[in-house]
């Protein structure tokens, strides 16, 4: 298991660096991202997230197989948007809906580092784009307008501050 980056840490915001070697540390790193995320219960995880700037990240959705992205690219988007109701292994606890394309063109490498491209839509496409934003430094919440953008951070710092106890007098 490897430690999930929250919100305030300086990886998140940072734009992730290229890989150049496909060997067995590689491997090992979306191995362990995948079990990471899907101990969190969650659909997607990218290397920021793990404290690793580095372009990949993964993607599991419930009755497929988990999926390895490396140095992926956006190549197409669909015209047609949708909102869609977000949250982030990095923000827990906190969703709102965001609105983004509904279909994907997308161009990455596996692990042995051959190129592919996938055609995605629904849920998936929604995923590929949520992670591929991770890479650039970007949260979901950053499509949303300032005031949002507030409330969900506000949300997110209430839910995830230490309580406090109070003193018997």
């Amino acid at each position: 298991m490897l430690d999930i980056y929250k919100l305030g840490d300086d990886i998140l915001r940072q734009k992730c660096k290229e890989i150049k070697e496909f060997d067995s540390a590689l491997a090992m790193l979306a191995d362990a991202m995948i079990e990471t995320m899907d101990e969190a219960d969650g659909v997607g995880l990218a290397g920021p997230q793990v404290g690793v700037d580095k372009k990949i990240f993964v993607i599991h959705l419930q009755n497929q197989e988990p999926m390895v992205f490396i140095n992926p690219e956006i190549l197409e988007t669909s015209i047609e948007t949708g909102p869609y109701e977000e949250g982030c292994l990095s923000l827990p606890g906190v969703y709102h809906n965001v609105i983004r394309p509904l279909r994907v063109k997308i161009q990455a490498q596996d692990l042995k580092g051959k190129a592919f491209v996938l055609d995605a839509d629904g849920l998936l496409a929604r995923v590929i784009q949520h992670e591929n934003d991770h890479l650039k430094g970007k949260l979901y919440i950053d499509h949303l307008n300032e005031v949002e953008k507030e409330l969900i951070i506000k949300a997110y710092e209430k839910r995830n501050s230490p309580k406090k106890r109070k003193s018997k007098a």
